[in-house]
């Protein structure tokens, strides 16, 4: 590609191709814009508090309760009235040392946030205090995180410190033993009951802990984290929008003939056209990052969801056959993406699942969590890879031939595929390539499954496993057959099958990467991607390795022979092949277990 032709290209798109837009979808990505300003300063700021005022207590302004209560907005604050509280206007009612709670889910969930509550402000005024040594005696604690079966509970042992000397509102200054004060409930509060209240300070609530620093070391979940880094995928929406729309008009009017003939190759009118729409998504993501606090690491995560979402509606728009159509392929694009790029990333504490999104790094950076190489490589080159193959398989249809006829989208899909292929060795480049593609879909099958009990999840997931594998080596042998590439007998169908088999063998040796992140030792990512970790012999991992050489090329022959009578007899063939591929999964999972 010239670099030179490519920018003269992307100068043309911008004057002529997005400078066209109507004036729905500029007021459409005004609209976006302005969600986008405003959503930055209230994520920022600690986000929309959609509990402000949930629980009704009624407590005296001079109770030691009353200060916390009334700091925390999801408490609204009532006149204590025993009335109000029998006539159902109050969950929680205060009265000296007494803590009445109706018997509703409503009146439960406020006192364990009442609870809560109390923690945290004597966390703030532990904090003030000017001796933190006496203060937070245990501080400072490291972490670390370890498999649940090798977690060896010991007895907590050790010297208190000099005692605390500042115990929270009403209460004591600490017992001499580090504690920070003690109180008890007395007994334990029942729904619609009362019990002893305590002044604020140590385990008020009988949790078996003091309050302080060791209280919260369980990482909070990062929904404000989280949240800004889903800002940064929302105005891709909108740019993949209008780069569709750009691509088709250009179809269907019939604009583009004139890049055809000129002197440019298809990868300068590609690499031209998406530039302006790459550099617009990137450019709000670097605004994005520098309003709400991200660095280099938000960027990195970024781009690659940014050329998956470009690739796949670059393919979109070469497949719709009117705006219609188009529409409906990018709003499923766009859910789709969405979900891989979201649903990961909220299992923070589950690394090898979390970093199947780009956004964790997003979310990590905004949090200063480390990240390693590794983790970076792994979340970032599966979608890169799919992306480069996503615009590879739509530059197969920037020609005359195809860019201006009207075919329906899975025949557009085979006359993309069997662009790639000449003959049956070409084969097995083509089901190489296709691996980013299959590994994605089988990452966010994993994200969306593991967390579900093993005995559902695991066979959910070796069938979807099959179904995106055998697709994925079939559909080049069918697009092969479909535009005459191969002869439609038994032996040229098992010759495609095998060389079909053998690339996707080879390229499937590519997913050891995930080792990199822990994902063999979950049990989902174990069934998912079988690299013969955790097998007890080297005889028989180097056997798990090197059996699905032999399961692909078995399973790809299968439906490369029904390709031979048509897509009919494909899905037969391919039918058959699932069920196999997933009976062998069941075996290799029943025997290693």
């Amino acid at each position: 590609m010239n670099p030179r032709k490519i920018l003269r290209v992307a100068r043309w798109e911008v004057t002529k191709g997005a400078g066209s837009l109507d004036r729905k979808t500029l007021l459409a990505a005004a609209g976006i814009l302005l969600l986008v300003v405003a959503m930055v300063p209230t994520l920022v700021g600690g986000g929309v508090a959609v509990d402000d005022g949930l629980y009704r207590v009624g407590i005296d302004d001079d109770h030691p309760l009353y200060e916390p209560v009334a700091q925390d907005p999801t408490f609204a604050v009532r006149e204590p009235s025993a009335t109000a509280y029998d006539a159902g206007h109050l969950e929680l009612l205060v009265e000296g040392r007494n803590l009445r709670v109706r018997d509703t889910e409503k009146g439960r969930a406020a006192v364990a946030e009442l609870r809560a509550t109390v923690e945290r402000y004597n966390d703030r005024i532990m904090a003030a205090e000017p001796n933190q040594s006496a203060a937070f005696p245990v501080f400072p604690v490291s972490i670390e995180y370890a498999e649940r079966d090798s977690v060896e509970v010991v007895a907590p042992g050790g010297d208190g410190g000099d005692g605390g000397s500042g115990g929270g509102a009403g209460g004591d200054g600490g017992t001499g033993d580090g504690t920070g004060g003690e109180s008890t409930v007395g007994d334990e509060t029942s729904a619609g009951g009362s019990a002893g209240l305590p002044a604020i300070g140590g385990d008020i609530f009988g949790t078996g802990h003091a309050t302080g620093a060791p209280s919260d070391l369980a990482p909070p979940f990062p929904l404000q984290s989280l949240l800004l880094a889903f800002l940064f995928v929302l105005p891709m929406n909108f740019v993949v929008q209008a780069y569709g729309s750009t691509l088709l008009k250009e179809r269907l009017n019939r604009r583009g003939e004139l890049l055809l003939v000129a002197p440019l190759s298809r990868g300068d009118i590609i690499a031209g056209k998406t530039l302006p729409y790459f550099l617009a998504a990137v450019g709000v993501a670097c605004g994005i990052a520098v309003a709400v606090g991200g660095g280099v690491l938000s960027i990195v995560g970024v781009v690659p969801l940014v050329l998956l979402f470009l690739a796949t509606t670059f393919l979109a728009a070469m497949f719709a056959r009117s705006f219609k159509e188009l529409t409906f392929l990018t709003v499923t694009i766009s859910v789709g993406l969405t979900s891989y790029a979201f649903i990961p990333a909220i299992f923070t504490e589950v690394q090898g699942v979390a970093l199947i999104s780009p956004l964790t790094l997003v979310v990590r950076d905004l949090t200063g969590t480390a990240v390693s190489a590794g983790d970076v490589a792994f979340t970032t080159l599966p979608p890169t890879l799919t992306a480069v193959v996503m615009f590879g398989l739509g530059a197969g249809l920037y020609r005359e031939e195809d860019l201006f006829t009207q075919r329906r989208v899975p025949l557009k899909l085979l006359d993309a595929l069997a662009g790639r292929i000449q003959s049956a060795r070409s084969l097995v480049l083509v089901t190489t390539l296709l691996i980013p593609f299959v590994f994605v879909a089988e990452l966010l099958v994993v994200a969306t499954l593991f967390a579900l009990p093993g005995a559902l999840s695991i066979p959910v997931i070796l069938a979807a496993v099959a179904v995106i594998e055998e697709v994925a080596k079939s559909l080049p042998v069918l697009a092969g057959f479909e535009h005459g590439r191969f002869d439609r007998t038994p032996k040229a169908a098992l010759v495609a099958g095998t060389f079909s088999g053998v690339g996707f063998f080879l390229g499937e040796k590519l997913t050891l990467i995930v080792q990199l992140v822990g994902l063999p030792q979950l049990q989902a990512g174990s069934a998912a991607f079988q690299t013969g970790v955790g097998a007890p012999s080297p005889l028989l991992a180097a056997g798990l390795l090197l059996a699905p050489l032999a399961l692909h090329v078995v399973t790809a022959g299968l439906s490369s022979l029904g390709a031979t009578e048509g897509k009919s007899g494909w899905l037969l063939g391919l039918t058959t092949a699932v069920l196999v591929h997933f009976a062998y999964n069941i075996g290799v999972i029943t025997y290693v277990a």
